[in-house]
């Protein structure tokens, strides 16, 4: 997998993993996610392996 393509996906799991903690919390209205705790347990989960990947991607080879 390519460098950027690895920052691009771990980015955009952290902010996918944002939002469902923001929704399963409560804070963020209007959707079915709102409130249930599934969401507000993936959610870092989630997060917390795109930062991962960010990590890793941005290492590089040496």
């Amino acid at each position: 997998m390519g460098r950027a393509l690895a920052l691009g996906l771990g980015g955009l799991m952290v902010v996918v993993g944002v939002v469902w903690t923001l929704q399963g919390l409560g804070y963020l209205e209007g959707s079915p996610m709102t409130g249930v705790e599934f969401w507000a347990i993936a959610g870092p989960l989630v997060a917390g392996l795109g930062v991962a990947l960010c990590i890793v991607a941005g290492r590089g080879r040496r």
